[in-house]
């Protein structure tokens, strides 16, 4: 067996693939001889690590969700079980995606491994007291907001605040301009970028609305056009046909996701990371997000705070528009949409607020920060 420093990195979704992606890199460039495996997708095996079982089959949200796919999670955490059984790692790091990976931090502990988390789970959102819990189960916490330090340090559990990665991430590379040159855009018509999200799931549930709402608004406005990125672990033929049924002018595009926010004048976006992106590169959005109505149930009744869409739980105030569940429909996304559109003062005050988000998720250097952590433990 290899003497090498093991690193077990498990994460579960796409953002939490390319967070893994990131990690990993700024660790090999601390110490490139390191081995790391896990569980992963796309990026992180783009990146050189050792993945062992892709992710993107279990990227579900919602507890309906959870059900459907459970033989598939079931088969998953068998798997990294005995990955952690064979190769004893030196460290686990976990990626989000907690009822999943706490589990895994049962057996990794178990059997003696250190356990770092690398984003908290929202215990600041929702269930609050299974911080606990958490904090029997790993040996550190990292967070990448500065507001979630004060909750491990009140429950006494070892925390640090590495910063967001995506601080560094979110950079374009071509003016709007260009991208709009690329893409076939006129540089005078306004542009709605619609952003449904990165698992199937998502999108059975947010492209027929958006869709929907790309309809009416043209109804009032003909001449928009709109873009809507795909993301690598999704059906790019199977959208396109979705898209071309609606009979809409959609530019569709694998291309830098970053370069095709900035050609955009307003955002239609799913909840979730993606509003963060969008925000640090300061374009006004409203947050759509719909889940099957058992799930939402039983999840309105133990979120503790006044707004899901990160955008507006890191500026700890109502910077974009929600529209949730049953509020959720073309008509009033639409609307939201148009007055983004055609008010400048509207539009300049969301701009303002955005800066807001850009300045809480931290100075930057998060993923850096995050390796240094893991090194520093494996020094241990």
């Amino acid at each position: 067996m290899s003497t090498k420093p093991r690193i077990m990195i498990l994460a579960g979704e796409a953002s939490g693939d390319a967070h893994g992606a990131e990690l990993s890199e700024h660790i090999w460039q601390l110490n490139p001889d390191v081995a790391i495996t896990g569980m992963g997708s796309s990026e992180m095996k783009k990146a050189g690590v050792e993945v062992f079982f892709d992710s993107s089959i279990i990227a579900v949200m919602g507890l309906v969700e959870v059900l459907k796919h459970w033989g598939d999670i079931k088969r998953a955490m068998a798997i990294v079980k005995q990955q952690l059984d064979e190769t004893r790692p030196d460290i686990l790091v976990l990626v989000d995606y907690p009822e999943f990976n706490l589990k895994m931090a049962r057996h990794a502990r178990g059997l003696g491994i250190k356990v770092l988390f690398y984003i908290s789970p929202q215990v600041w959102a929702w269930r609050p007291k299974r911080i606990h819990k958490i904090g029997r189960l790993i040996d550190h916490m990292a967070v990448i907001f500065k507001f979630e330090k004060a909750y491990y340090e009140r429950a006494k559990i070892p925390v640090s605040f590495v910063g967001h990665p995506l601080v560094d991430k979110v950079i374009c590379t071509r003016s709007s301009d260009e991208v709009r040159q690329q893409l076939g855009l006129d540089r005078n018509v306004p542009v709605i970028g619609l952003f449904p999200g990165s698992r199937n799931n998502e999108i059975e549930r947010l492209l027929p609305l958006m869709l929907e709402t790309a309809r009416q608004m043209c109804r009032g406005k003909p001449e928009l056009r709109f873009v809507l990125p795909v993301a690598a672990a999704l059906d790019f033929d199977a959208i396109k046909r979705q898209c071309d049924q609606s009979q809409l002018d959609i530019v569709l595009t694998r291309n830098d996701i970053y370069d095709l926010i900035t050609c955009c004048d307003g955002i239609i976006s799913c909840s979730g990371t993606v509003t963060l992106e969008i925000a640090l590169l300061g374009v006004p959005m409203c947050i759509v997000y719909k889940m099957s109505s058992l799930t939402y149930a039983i999840l309105s009744r133990l979120i503790t705070i006044p707004h899901v869409g990160l955008v507006n739980i890191v500026a700890s105030k109502p910077v974009v528009r929600e529209f949730l569940q049953n509020d959720a429909t073309a008509e009033n996304i639409s609307r939201e949409m148009l007055k983004i559109i055609d008010d400048r003062n509207y539009r300049q005050q969301i701009k303002k607020d955005l800066l807001i988000v850009r300045k809480n998720l931290g100075e930057g250097d998060g993923s850096g920060k995050m390796a240094r952590l893991v090194l520093s433990f494996l020094a241990k």
